[in-house]
């Protein structure tokens, strides 16, 4: 026999997690917050070497109804599969990041969320906040986090159906960054017939200390959209409500250097001088776009200067990096279909109209 089904509002939270300081600040919040307790939370510990058993952060309130289970160190795709599928049956699943702090009546206002979505709805996203200093201008890392304010889907904070996850078969794990992974899924769900609504509650998502190279690192992203690209086709973008980057830039300056060095290697100064104008032309045209709305501080300029010189070959490399890795890779597929909006609605929900 089967146990009696979870009540319609039931939901479980998953926190993948390296261990972060961060990570005891989300989960006290998460206690503290105003409205019904998770079922269970699930915290993944996707660290390569755990040294510091996870528990320790976890407020006393919340000890009873946590696990931990081992992600692999696979990245975050592979984390929240691993932790929605050790959540129990709770009909919802609730993806937070380990750096967020979500708001004081977050539970009350997942409640509502919850309580309002309609048989076909996969997902319900959360309102997510960046806080950025008052008394300055924001850096181009602090501007960079806050893009996630408008991100659409975004797992920082994000509900999910069960049966929309089953029905899909969850994240996609080529994704080993945390980056396009909540848009593959969301366009997945889209496709195969749900919906995704906006919901009420409020996380804040605090801007994270990063060193000077950073901007180089996230270059790597431009192989996860070589990917989405072979995934959802060439209109992604439009439908996931992401801006394109600069990479056609980044493409035509780091040919320009290249064409600099190749010509002056083989005797061509005039050519060699022409490219290199170009290259210098664009790499400071790169560095003012991204001088300008900070602080402008001398750490900040310096930082600036050195990072717009190696962001586009960068970006170049991982995006041809990226046609490689999955040129053979085949197009999504539908493979789902959701509930019928005539079947009858589970309690605590509305049918749509």
């Amino acid at each position: 026999m089967t146990g009696p089904a979870a009540p319609a509002g039931e939901y479980a939270v998953v926190v993948p997690t390296l261990g972060r300081p961060s990570l005891a600040a989300c989960l006290r919040a998460l206690a503290e917050s105003e409205g019904p307790r998770p079922a269970r939370v699930v915290l993944v510990d996707d660290r390569r070497d755990p040294a510091v058993p996870l528990t320790a952060s976890v407020p006393p309130s919340l000890r009873s109804r946590t696990v931990v289970v081992r992600g692999g160190a696979q990245g975050p795709a592979a984390a929240r599969n691993a932790g929605w599928r050790a959540a129990g049956d709770a009909p919802w699943i609730v993806f937070l990041d380990d750096d967020v702090v979500p708001g004081p009546t977050w539970a009350d206002d997942l409640a509502l969320d919850l309580a309002g979505a309609s048989v076909a709805t996969a997902g319900i996203t959360a309102r997510v906040e960046v806080p950025l200093p008052a008394d300055r201008a924001p850096t181009d890392w602090e501007r960079n986090v806050a893009g996630l304010a408008e991100a659409r889907w975004i797992t920082a904070d994000m509900a999910y159906r069960r049966k929309a996850l089953e029905a899909v078969g969850g994240f996609d794990e080529r994704f080993r960054r945390a980056f396009r992974e909540d848009a593959d899924l969301a366009l997945r769900v889209l496709d195969a017939g749900w919906t995704l609504a906006e919901g009420r509650r409020t996380t804040t998502h605090p801007v994270r200390p990063a060193d000077r190279w950073v901007s180089v690192r996230l270059q790597a992203g431009n192989a996860d959209d070589v990917l989405m690209t072979r995934l959802h086709g060439r209109d992604w973008w439009r439908r996931a409500g992401a801006p394109r980057g600069r990479l056609p830039l980044h493409l035509v300056v780091t040919s320009a250097g290249l064409a600099a060095a190749v010509c002056a290697l083989t005797g061509r100064p005039r050519a060699a001088a022409a490219c290199a104008c170009g290259w210098l032309a664009g790499t400071a045209e790169f560095a003012l776009a991204r001088i300008l709305p900070g602080p402008r501080t001398r750490d900040e300029i310096v930082t600036m200067a050195l990072t717009s010189a190696l962001v586009p070959p960068a970006a170049a490399w991982h995006w041809l990096r990226g046609q490689v890795r999955h040129r053979a890779t085949p197009a999504q597929r539908h493979r789902a279909e959701p509930p019928s909006p005539t079947a009858a609605a589970p309690a605590g929900e509305r049918m749509p109209t």
